[in-house]
């Protein structure tokens, strides 16, 4: 991992790309030294790393949600001819270093954790204390995300860029975004106003907080953070008719890429009640229409949340239920199954659990929940593993490694079997 100069708006954005040692100069930008030395230049980089994360079919999130979707059943891939889409539906072997979902995911994650960095280590150019806790605690929101989804989808990464980069377990990976987490907290408590705008800076880090260590396993320190998010503040990436909605722009706002499966891709033992609210929330059922034209999908301008309100709710019962407390369990859970709406609009509006009450019955409803309340998050790999379901519904467990790492890194693991 190694680094790459690219200048754009006028201004020189350091970007961490993949093995490259190249510096591209643009004569009528500022340097890179003005950049970091500046405070607006440090504003002007932030703004830069939600653009990697979050822009059009070669960024983040078009990869993040596209893989974990055709991975565990959620989409299916339309035409044949997307061979990277259709590779990642088939699995397995099929998936390989040079796939384009997975290498453009991989980039745009190491290029937002090393630009992150960049900004980290000259954050002393931004003179206003006010101004300087408001670069941090957004600038670790984007380090942590960007580390956290290459903890969900690869078993190994680096954490520090460098010349022949070290890697590191995926459970060290969530622990240093973890560390990002305080870090960005701490920034808050001083100044947590987005610089994008949308994203409500301090609720979304709790929202991390809680997500990482559940992944971790770390239940009640996950509970004791969902615990802290406040519900009813909307927290979202947001896009436009330039900055487009990357989702609708590629794959919902046409029949040629990609459409949700039926039913959420669940198995026929945990699909959907009869009356689930949430079926016409997330599908489109207009004839000739995309199926995922719906729900945060349906246009150019469509924002993406950052987290929903269920999904906390959910860390919460799974918590619960993994400490043994089925009865305080049961009653997270029916908030989730009895819920009319929320900030979003979504809702079962179901009755309440009245399922066995043992703790592998609740955590199957939970797994059940977290697949229909949280469709198209990017989040249902990381659950069919750590929910032990069956490898009949994923057809890949973890990623391999892009080539352009592997051929230029000798430290580059091994790519798993599956």
């Amino acid at each position: 991992m190694r680094k790459q100069f690219v200048y754009t708006i006028g201004l020189a954005i350091t970007v961490g790309l993949a093995s490259c040692n190249q510096e591209y100069l643009n004569p009528s930008t500022a340097s890179e030294q003005q950049v970091i030395n500046d405070q607006n230049g440090l504003l002007a980089m932030v703004n830069g790393l939600q653009q990697q994360f979050t822009i059009s079919r070669a960024g983040g999130m078009y990869n993040y949600i596209s893989a974990s979707g055709l991975t565990t059943k959620e989409l299916i891939n339309l035409n044949i001819g997307n061979t990277d889409e259709a590779n990642m539906q088939t699995g397995t072997s099929a998936v390989q270093g040079n796939n384009a979902l997975v290498t453009n995911l991989w980039n745009k994650c190491q290029i937002v954790k090393a630009n992150s960095d960049i900004i980290i280590s000259n954050i002393a150019a931004a003179k206003d204390p006010s101004i300087q806790a408001k670069i941090l605690s957004n600038t670790h929101f984007y380090r942590a995300l960007a580390l956290g989804t290459l903890a969900t989808f690869w078993e190994q990464s680096p954490i520090q860029v460098g010349e022949q980069a070290i890697f590191s377990d995926r459970m060290e990976v969530l622990k240093e975004a973890l560390v990002s987490i305080e870090a960005g907290l701490t920034a808050a408590n001083t100044n947590a106003t987005s610089i994008v705008g949308g994203v409500a800076i301090q609720p979304s880090l709790l929202a991390l907080k809680a997500r990482y260590y559940l992944m971790l396993g770390e239940y009640q320190k996950a509970y004791d953070a969902a615990e802290l998010v406040d519900l009813s503040v909307k927290s979202a990436f947001l896009f436009d008719n330039i900055s487009r909605n990357p989702l609708y722009e590629t794959s919902f706002s046409n029949r040629n890429v990609c459409e949700p499966m039926s039913n959420f891709g669940l198995p026929t033992a945990l699909t959907p009640v009869a009356g689930d609210g949430r079926l016409s929330f997330y599908y489109n059922f207009t004839s000739g229409k995309n199926l995922g034209l719906a729900s945060f999908f349906t246009a150019n301008s469509s924002s993406i949340p950052v987290f929903l309100p269920g999904e906390i709710l959910l860390i919460k019962a799974e918590c619960l239920a993994r400490m043994g407390k089925t009865t305080e369990s049961i009653s997270e859970l029916n908030k989730v199954l009895t819920k009319t709406t929320d900030v979003w609009g979504l809702g079962a509006n179901l009755p309440t659990y009245s399922g066995t009450v043992t703790q592998e019955a609740i955590l199957l409803e939970i797994y059940r929940q977290r697949c229909i309340e949280l469709f198209l998050s990017g989040l249902r790999i990381e659950d069919s593993r750590r929910f032990g379901r069956p490898t009949s519904e994923r057809s890949r467990d973890y990623y391999p490694y892009p080539l352009t790492e592997r051929n230029n890194n000798f430290n580059t693991p091994a790519d798993p079997t599956n």
